[in-house]
């Protein structure tokens, strides 16, 4: 008896099972990469430092990609399996046949500050200014279009040229160099360039403008395969929300902007103001900030008319977790509000 036991016991364990039941899994390996550099993608960077992708069983090879351009064109090649990016990349790609959808928005609505060089006291004066965005077509340029029309202004008719110099930190430093007049800037570097004499002309955090940014996008062919994964996905990106949104975490959280960002505590604290604002608890994707994006990037490339915005989201993954309770205990465990 005692051999055949050993005898089964050395079968379980060459087909790595033991007298516990099945072994571990191996974690689900998924790229994630993200176009912008700003706090808001704390959430991220939050879920990847504190283990909560290894907690639901993925394994994330994290990648900044400048420019969303260029992280659609690697999603649409397979090469980069989920993208962390705005609404106006989806668009655009939608046009071209890209079978892109929107899982979650953790930020629908504009929140930059306008900036601009010292001299410039007032959004009229503006007229005629080189304005500095990521890319046309991307999620800054976006925000800036619609926080300049918020304010009565249209680039080519008050001859504003938009001029593409790179992310906010490029922006922040052709700001500072004098080769752009203006920009729009998240808090963690417009307060920066604020105190060194560059005035914000507008925080347009508090105006409510409608736009689809900070999104959770993968193929729809991903997720009819994958479904299981990009769930799980999600539960660390929202339980990393929840996390850095908690009182307790602060302090782990700036530590967390300051080395990402590469910015001092002062500034890390600005960033963290702008996730208190901009960050949804419950990220559903809003229609009517993808018909925003729509409605001005038509003007660009009139085949935009024809994209159903409806047909970019596919929030099912996100309901199902909603409606089974788990982002309303997950936030009453940490405490959020």
């Amino acid at each position: 008896m005692i051999s055949v036991f050993l005898a089964v016991l050395g079968i379980l364990a060459f087909l790595g099972l033991g007298t516990g039941g099945y072994a571990a899994a191996a974690p689900t390996r998924i790229v994630i990469a993200h176009a912008a550099m700003n706090a808001r993608v704390a959430p991220l960077w939050v879920a990847q430092e504190k283990g909560l992708f290894a907690k639901y069983g993925i394994d994330v090879e994290m990648i900044f990609v400048r420019g969303a351009p260029t992280l659609v064109a690697a999603m649409t090649s397979g090469d980069i399996e989920v993208g962390y990016t705005g609404g106006t990349a989806v668009m655009g790609a939608a046009v071209g046949g890209a079978d892109l959808k929107i899982l979650a928005s953790f930020t629908n609505r504009v929140t930059y500050d306008l900036l601009a060089r010292p001299g410039i006291k007032n959004p009229e004066d503006l007229r005629g200014k080189r304005f500095g965005v990521q890319s046309i077509g991307g999620t800054v340029w976006m925000g800036a279009i619609l926080g300049l029309e918020y304010l009565g202004l249209e680039p080519e008719r008050d001859k504003i040229s938009i001029l593409v110099v790179g992310d906010q930190t490029v922006l922040a430093q052709a700001l500072m160099a004098g080769t752009i007049d203006a920009t729009v800037l998240d808090g963690v570097f417009s307060h920066r360039l604020h105190e060194r004499g560059f005035p914000i002309l507008a925080e347009f955090s508090k105006a409510n403008i409608p736009i689809l940014s900070f999104s959770v996008v993968a193929r729809d062919a991903l997720i009819q395969k994958r479904s299981s994964a990009l769930e799980s996905v999600l539960k660390a990106l929202l339980e990393g929300n929840a996390y850095l949104l908690t009182a307790a975490n602060k302090a782990s959280t700036l530590k967390v902007i300051q080395r990402r960002l590469k910015v001092n505590e002062r500034e890390a604290e600005e960033g963290f103001k702008d996730i208190v604002v901009g960050m949804d608890r419950k990220p559903y994707p809003s229609l009517e900030a993808m018909r925003n994006i729509q409605r001005l990037m038509k003007l660009r490339n009139p085949r935009m008319e024809k994209v159903r915005v409806e047909e970019l989201i596919d929030d099912r993954i996100l309901r199902k977790l909603d409606e089974s309770g788990f982002i309303d205990q997950l936030y009453s465990t940490y405490g959020v509000k």
